[in-house]
């Protein structure tokens, strides 16, 4: 079964001091939270994402962070 894509991805509005300063745009997969930059995102920004999602794995790839679905259960 296919899902439409609308329902896989969805684009948030973000407002000025709520994400990294060089975001450009915010969008969920899932769970999942990717955060694009306009440039290359750097230590403190990864930091303050991390921040806004405690417990979650948060990682930095240049110019995107992507904020990790939580693990589900050990099988």
């Amino acid at each position: 079964m296919t899902q439409a894509p609308e329902s896989i991805r969805n684009d948030e509005a973000y407002g000025a001091g709520e994400w990294p300063p060089l975001t450009r745009a915010v969008s969920y997969v899932g769970s999942a939270c990717v955060i694009q930059g306009t440039g290359d995102f750097d230590p403190q920004d990864l930091t303050a994402v991390r921040r806004r999602f405690p417990g979650r794995y948060v990682s930095l790839d240049g110019d995107v962070i992507t904020v990790w679905p939580p693990c589900g259960p050990a099988r």
